[in-house]
């Protein structure tokens, strides 16, 4: 009786667990797996967020979401997969709201933020970092090297328009310094391309380069932010703003999306995962604070509001800087 009675205990526990994945009465209630397209290599900033999430709408919705990487053309390839599914829910890109919204200006894709359904998690910071053997110990050996060697320091970054592109062109901007670039598939591989000396700075987010800050392989130098980045295991990175005041650093958002023209139930049940798991998922809030980013749930409108002046501070960077070949202007943007 004690055996039997130990066994109803543990089933009902079992049950528990499972029904509570299945407890909230979702308008959508899909039946096979979910697909998340991250355009991009793995391990980076894009892909690493995407798995937590994925696996927290999982056990909202009990059903599998499945991450695939597909790199390739500044994520545009990937994205343009997702825009091109059939409208039903089950597939989904990812990425930040800044390469999403700059596809156009790049002609590359001619979409706009306002064709997708957004739902944003975290944002994140770029750092400017160096290979630990390069002499460069602080920002303005950095600049100075620029200077001296016009074109030569090699900046290695995750391909055009990614988040490291735009830091430096940021940078260039401000500064008129130019720069040789190293572009990858991805923040990881541009991360490890530093390391391993094919470039001697790397100026991707702070998610992907936190290992290596951490294992003293790269020397952070700055963060691209209006305030100090404590970055766990390797304490407080100042800002860029400490030598460039007047430089702009919008926010930058990253999550998954899926194009309009879905069911409504879709929408509304995303809507709802978010509200009632996102905004309270103890596992995104660990990777943001471990990895150095925000966490930032929001989605809808509110994701619209913010995404859209960060996509315009990116698609006017890139117009300034000879590397878009559409006017941010023709496609709706105000210069920021």
């Amino acid at each position: 009786m004690n055996r039997l009675l130990r066994s109803v205990v543990v089933l009902v526990a079992v049950l528990g667990v499972l029904g509570a994945a299945w407890a909230q009465d979702y308008p959508w209630q899909p039946d096979r797996p979910i697909t998340i397209i991250v355009p991009w290599a793995a391990g980076g900033s894009t892909d690493q967020v995407t798995r937590v999430m994925a696996a927290e709408i999982e056990k909202a919705l009990g059903v599998s979401v499945v991450v695939v990487n597909q790199p390739g053309a500044s994520g545009s390839i990937g994205t343009t997969n997702a825009l091109n599914a059939p409208k039903d829910g089950y597939t989904w890109a990812a990425g930040a709201v800044r390469d999403l919204g700059t596809y156009a200006v790049l002609d590359m894709l001619d979409t706009r933020l306002e064709d997708w359904h957004l739902y944003f998690g975290v944002s994140n910071t770029g750092v400017i970092a160096v290979n630990a053997n390069t002499p460069y110990q602080t920002f303005d050996d950095l600049m100075a090297a620029m200077q001296e060697r016009p074109g030569q320091v090699t900046v290695a970054t995750a391909g055009l328009s990614s988040a490291g592109h735009t830091v430096i062109e940021a940078i260039a901007a401000a500064t008129g310094i130019t720069y040789r670039h190293i572009p990858y598939d991805g923040g990881n591989p541009a991360v490890i391309g530093t390391v391993g000396g094919e470039a001697e700075v790397v100026t991707q987010l702070a998610v992907e380069e936190a290992e290596m800050l951490r294992a003293g392989r790269l020397r952070a130098l700055a963060a691209f932010s209006e305030v100090p980045l404590v970055l766990e295991g390797v304490g407080e990175i100042p800002p860029i703003t400490n030598w460039l005041p007047d430089t702009k650093v919008p926010t930058n958002y990253f999550g998954i999306w899926a194009p309009k023209g879905v069911p409504e139930e879709v929408v509304e049940t995303m809507n709802m995962v978010w509200e009632d798991v996102m905004e309270n998922s103890e596992a995104l809030r660990a990777y943001a604070q471990e990895r150095g980013a925000i966490f930032d749930p929001m989605y809808g409108d509110e994701a619209l509001a913010v995404g859209l002046p960060s996509a315009a501070h990116q698609a006017y960077t890139l117009w300034d800087g000879d590397k878009a070949p559409v006017d941010p202007a023709t496609i709706g943007y105000e210069r920021p």
